[in-house]
Order: C-alpha cells, then structure tokens, then sequence
C-alpha cells in the first residue's frame, strides 16, 4: 500500500524549512512538497495548457491538454506520465473546474465527454467542465495485453474449458505475465490509490483550491478514495451509481452478473412485443436463444472486419454495453437481426471501441499516444488491471482449484450470459501481484463537507444496496438520493436526478435526507 499524503509538520526544521512550507501550504500545495515525503513540488506546480482538441469528429469547443504526474509516488524521479485531459470552458461568472470521471473501471474521459458533453452544459454556467484518462487509460500510457476486443479471460471461453482447472491457472498465469510485457510500467503502478493522487495534482493544476467532482459508476470508488486521502480538499462531490468499497471481487462479480441478466431479461419482454424482433416472440424461447447463440460463437466465431472472429464473449460484451440504457435497445434488436439472419457483426462491433490495435508504445515512455494508437483492448485490460490492484484477495492454486466448480455454477446460476464473463474476471487477478488493501481498511467515516451520493434501484451495474452500504462506510457526510428508476447511474436518464446533481455542484443545494426521484415526479427530489 503506497503511504498517503500528510498535512502533519515535520518535528524538526530549520527556519529557512519552515517558511518554505509556510508559503507552499498558502499556495495550496501538499505538505510533502515542503519535506514530509518525496518532493512533489514540480508535479503541483505545474498549469495545464489548452488548445483545440485536434480529430475528425471532436466538437469544435473542447479544448484538450495534459498533466504530468510521477509514475510512482513514492520514487517521483524514477519517471513520470502524461494524463489527458479535456475541458469545456465555462460560460458564465467561473468559479473553477468540476472533474467528471465516467467509470469502468477503464472508461476513457477525453472521449466521453466528447460523446456526451451536451448533458453537462449546464455546469458550465460556473464550472470548466473537465475530464480525463486516468493513467492506463486512454491516451494516458495505455495497458493492453494484445488480445483483441479483450472479450473473456484466456481459457474461460468455451464450456470445455473450466473442466481443467489446471490449465486455465496456467493459462491465466501466462496471459499475466504477457499483460505485463505489453503494458509496460504503468501496469505496476495503476489502481485507484494513485488515481486519487493523479487526481489532487490535476485540481491544483487546473487552480482549484478544492476539488469538485461527478463521478459515475467506478469513478465513485475514486472519489471515496480521493475524500479519504484528502479530505480537506473536498468541495463539491457526487457519486452516481454507488460502488461496493468492501465486497471481494467475486460477490461483486455475481450481483452484477444478476443485475445484468434482469436488465436482459426486460429487454427480451420488450423485444418480443415488436415483429421484426430476431429472437421471435415468446420471451423464455428468446432467452434461451440468446444463450444458445453465446455457446455456438464461442465454438465457432465469426469472421469480422478486423481480421479476427467475434466470439460469444465479445457478444456478450456487446450486449452489456447496449444493456445500460434503454435508449439503445433498437439499436441492439437491430444488431443482433443483423448477426442472426446475415452473419454481419457491424452492428454488434459498434457497441464496442472502434480502434485498430496498437503497434506498439510511445516513443516517449509515459507520453501521450494518439487516439488511433489506443489498442482495442485498452477498455478490459485497464479494467482487470485496476480491479486487481483495487484487489488485496490473492488465493493460491490450490484454493482456486478447489473452489472452481463451486464459483462455476454460482456465476452461471445469476446469469447463463453474463456469468462466464463476469467469472472471467474475477479469475485474471490471478497470476498478478497483490492489490492494496487500502480502500476496504481505510476509506470509511471521511471527515468531507457533505457529498451527493445517487443509487438508482434498477441499475443492472451498481446495486442500489450499494449505495446505502457505502453511505454508511463513509458516515455523516453521505448524503442519499434514491433513484427509483431503471438503467445504470441516474444523471443521463432522470431529469429529477439531473436537477439535483447540477443543484448541489452550482448552488450547494442538497435535497432532504431521504429525498427520491421517481416517475410520479420526474422535476425535483420529494422528500
């Protein structure tokens, strides 16, 4: 676990140390700068520089930069990295920057925000609005380990597969060690503790006194991180579609695999409604169907226009991604009548990152990569690699033999789907180092100014118990708002959510303690 950042003076220093921590502290700074820990100095010092994003489809307003942070924190001469960043200028009187962080874990800031920033306009009446690609992200030294669309963990595609535990250990072990050679050294140095502090140097970067801050899905874990290693610089902090911060990986694996297969199941309810529906028109045939159609590509992919076969899992990851909004369920009917009747994986790639793999790292390492240098499975790699440093639980060989079968039929029980995928990746922490036990041991009762924290009760994600059981963890300063709708997060598909969020970033307005948004009032929380 890397040492945290500390406020505390050092018991002895000369007077000419002291003054300059003095004036290192008014400007902002953190007190390692100024002789408690490795020198952070020129990492907090730095101002980022903006200019017109450059790429065939960026809106014309958004502006892109960088920071540079230390590759590790605890040695910051032993190399840096470059994050990118990307901003809308605020419009109105500014009063600094609110920094949004997508999830994932793995989700590029740049480009999502540039796919979605119409949402966040309303910010911009006092904010930039600004996100990123946290390190192994992105354009920010992104990990890879070189295996396509990244659709399930190497020997846990087919059912034959899981019948040798041996071999899928060893083939784990081995897909281990190539993640690490592809990556490079960020992979050692990746997982949300550090994320946190790349994050409190981009808010001194951007001039903010304290940091505030949207995140959704897994960047709700990065600002709990954030609000336990630095409390004091909390401003303004939501969290929308609340993660576990205590659960192992395997019973987080198992609720998202059930939330995964209730959000399937409706979408086949309402599939069946329409006639040109291709899974035809009875819901349990459908379901069955769509199992059917998982185990047939993993025995047999089919060919696609990237050179390589789209298998069940890569189907599968599709239809997870098409899964979290019901605004794009015509657009999946659409793909998988596509995939059925004519073998035409396009619809289906299209929920997927439309990069060609990488070629290789930056000729500077810890440099930015160009966008068409992202490799194609930068998303899954960077996810299984921050889960796994998030991750303190490491069986041995024995154990996970022994309790292969048992997980097995656990994740195929929540969802015939989505439990081989979900299994997956619980099993590539494997063969990887020990993740921090940072977060389940020491982020609970922050002392923060109060945060927003947003559970939305059909979210096939992030369960809405989640967001209570966190609330609690973090103590008197979480403050509630129940979603009761469907989909996963709530600030994109509730307008009531949407009002509060902005409320509470613009004005500081917290809805009551127990507040709910619901269809019967879709404008303002209810108490």
């Amino acid at each position: 676990m890397l040492a945290k950042l500390t406020t505390r003076p050092a018991l002895r220093r000369t007077a000419l140390t002291s003054a300059v921590g003095l004036a290192l502290l008014a400007a902002g700074l953190p007190a390692a700068a100024a002789g408690d820990g490795p020198d952070l100095t020129r990492f907090y010092r730095q101002k980022v520089a903006w200019s017109r994003c450059v790429g065939p489809d960026l809106p014309r307003d958004l502006e892109c930069g960088k920071v540079t942070v230390p590759l590790d924190y605890a040695r910051p001469g032993a190399g840096t990295l470059d994050l990118a960043l990307a901003r809308y200028r605020a419009t109105g009187s500014r009063r600094g920057s609110v920094l949004l962080n997508f999830g994932g874990p793995g989700g590029p800031g740049v480009a999502g925000l540039a796919a979605s920033g119409k949402q966040f306009m309303g910010l911009t009446n006092a904010y930039d609005v600004v996100s990123f690609d946290p390190r192994g992200v992105g354009r920010s030294s992104p990990v890879s380990c070189g295996t396509g669309s990244g659709g399930a963990a190497p020997g846990v595609g087919a059912d034959q597969d899981l019948n040798d535990p041996a071999a899928v250990l060893r083939r784990l072990r081995a897909s281990a060690e190539h993640c690490a050679r592809r990556s490079g050294p960020v992979l050692a140095h990746i997982g949300t503790v550090n994320a946190s502090r790349d994050l409190d140097v981009t808010r001194q970067a951007l001039g903010d006194r304290k940091l505030n801050y949207l995140g959704f899905s897994y960047g709700t874990r990065l600002g709990s991180v954030y609000a336990a290693q630095f409390p004091g610089r909390v401003g303004r902090l939501v969290l929308d579609g609340v993660d576990t911060l205590t659960e192992p990986m395997a019973e987080q694996g198992i609720a998202g695999a059930q939330g995964q297969q209730r959000a399937l199941d409706d979408f086949v309810d309402w599939c069946v409604r329409d006639v040109g529906c291709p899974l035809g028109g009875d819901a349990r045939a459908a379901r069955a169907q769509v199992t059917r159609l998982v185990g047939s590509l993993d025995r047999n992919p089919v060919p696609t226009s990237l050179g390589s076969g789209l298998t069940g899992q890569d189907l599968v990851a599709a239809i997870g991604q098409a899964l979290y909004s019901e605004q794009l369920w015509p657009s999946l009917e659409r793909a998988l009548a596509s995939l059925v009747q004519d073998g035409d994986t396009g619809g289906v790639l299209g929920f997927a990152p439309g990069r060609a793999p990488s070629s290789g790292h930056p000729k500077r390492p810890g440099g930015l990569v160009d966008e068409d240098d992202v490799p194609l499975d930068n998303l899954p790699a960077a996810l299984t690699a921050i889960n796994c440093a998030d991750d303190p639980d490491r069986p041995d060989a024995a154990r996970l033999t022994a309790e292969l079968p048992r997980l097995r039929a656990a994740f195929e029980q929540a969802s015939p789907v989505f439990g081989r995928s979900r299994l997956a990746e619980v099993l590539m922490c494997y063969g990887r180092a020990k993740g921090t036990d940072y977060i389940r041991e020491d982020v609970h009762d922050v002392d923060t100014p109060k945060m927003l924290l947003v559970g939305t009760r059909g979210d096939p994600a992030t369960p809405y118990r989640w967001t209570t059981e966190t609330a609690r963890r973090l103590g008197s300063s979480a403050v509630v708002l129940d979603n009761k709708g469907e989909g996963h997060t709530g600030y994109s598909s509730s307008k009531c959510v949407h009002s509060a969020v902005d409320g509470f970033l613009l004005y500081g307005t917290l809805p009551p303690s127990g507040s709910s948004c619901g269809p019967e009032d879709p404008e303002a929380p209810t108490g």
